[in-house]
């Protein structure tokens, strides 16, 4: 039976939804502020940024799994699951209000990511003969759309459930130097199997290129311990190695007898005392690389890999249609930032695991390619798991 604080809990989480529905019927630009189990407060992710409304809504199952996202760069800025106690922690590093989301250095906390994922070489690239010139925010290269990517845009919030929210968002011919007038819906579920499902669509008036990707920063044992001890398996025979700068050098190299070597669960940290001997370690001052998946020729939903925290028995199976993983181990946090439960984002504190097609795409014939021509639908889906181990 659920005591009194839990009925009061979820009579207000109703009648917050009902503000949405509420809102989005009247086009009304603010909703109820309700404080979550997260302890983030509505009003704090609230804003008008270039004349468009930010909010927050919260997604939950019936097994008490929630889901936070904030239309300001389609982003989820909280997922609380349980451990093996049946105790509830948010997974992902974050905080607690859309100014710190501004100001951190590092503006890609759980973020969608487009137009285009990952990196471009020195930002340009050829279409049709025609060259496009990118906006440099990772010297000497593009990264992540650039510096006023889709992780910094507000979203449009098409419609809201007590467990789904479908998001859009039209980025301009021309925005960040792409070409083609990229029309984007990505719809965040949590489904009552503890499943965060991702399901992301585009059409363009243009032939233009499209990698759309999420990019949460994922610590199964709470913000603000070291990931290093967490088990990870990437069901992947190949990676695509980097020169210094960290784009691929176009070829897909064997992970056997190499510190890449993730098809059997392994810690994160075993092998990274190899940093000094090892060029690729060292050019990705750790783990920041693709995996090329060896799923099937298909896009059927595949699994990509698994996250295991051995403390607290949390499992994250992740599932996608993409051909490839990158993998990012916080090799860049410094401790400088604190966040939402009051911790420093410390170094190797938080990880990455981004599904995806391949980095650089654009420069790289034998990669699988990311153009999308007008009358074709960017279409794909992937799914994060959460479980407990037996």
């Amino acid at each position: 039976m659920k005591s009194h604080v839990e009925r009061e809990y979820e009579m207000k989480r109703f009648v917050g939804l009902m503000a949405v529905g509420s809102c989005l019927v009247a086009g009304c630009s603010t909703q109820n502020a309700i404080e979550t189990k997260f302890g983030m407060k509505r009003a704090d992710f609230q804003k008008t940024i270039d004349g468009k409304q930010t909010d927050l809504y919260i997604l939950q199952n019936s097994k008490g799994m929630e889901v936070a996202v904030m239309n300001y760069g389609a982003r989820v800025v909280g997922i609380l699951t349980q451990d093996k106690s049946g105790a509830f922690e948010d997974v992902t590093t974050g905080f607690n209000t859309l100014d710190e989301y501004i100001a951190c250095p590092e503006p890609f906390h759980g973020a969608l990511i487009g137009r285009v994922g990952n990196r471009i070489k020195v930002g340009a690239f050829a279409l049709d003969g025609e060259e496009y010139t990118l906006p440099i925010n990772n010297d000497p290269n593009h990264l992540h759309g650039g510096p006023k990517g889709f992780h910094n845009q507000v979203w449009d919030v098409a419609s809201v459930t007590a467990t789904a929210i479908d998001l859009h968002y039209v980025s301009p011919d021309g925005e960040m130097g792409y070409p083609g007038s990229l029309s984007v819906d990505v719809r965040y579920e949590l489904t009552e199997d503890n499943e965060v499902l991702i399901t992301y669509k585009a059409t363009t008036d243009k032939k233009t290129v499209c990698n759309l990707t999420w990019h949460p920063f994922f610590n199964l044992a709470g913000e603000g311990t070291p990931i290093n001890d967490h088990l990870l398996q990437i069901n992947a025979d190949n990676y695509t190695p980097v020169d210094v700068t960290l784009i691929p050098l176009g070829e897909n190299v064997s992970v056997a007898d190499t510190p890449f070597d993730f098809r059997v669960a392994k810690s994160i940290g075993r092998d990274l005392g190899q940093q000094e001997a090892n060029e690729q370690l060292k050019h990705g001052f750790g783990y920041d690389h693709n995996w090329v998946l060896s799923r099937p020729a298909d896009t059927s939903m595949f699994l990509a890999g698994t996250l295991t925290e051995p403390t607290s028995g949390r499992v994250m199976e992740i599932y996608t249609q993409e051909p490839g993983l990158q993998f990012y181990g916080g090799n860049f946090f410094d401790g400088k930032v604190t966040g939402k439960n009051g911790k420093a984002h410390i170094y190797r504190g938080a990880l990455a695991l981004e599904t995806q097609k391949f980095p650089d795409a654009p420069n790289q014939p034998a990669f699988p390619s990311i153009v999308l021509d007008k009358g074709e639908t960017y279409q794909t889906r992937s799914i994060y798991k959460f479980l407990v181990a037996e």
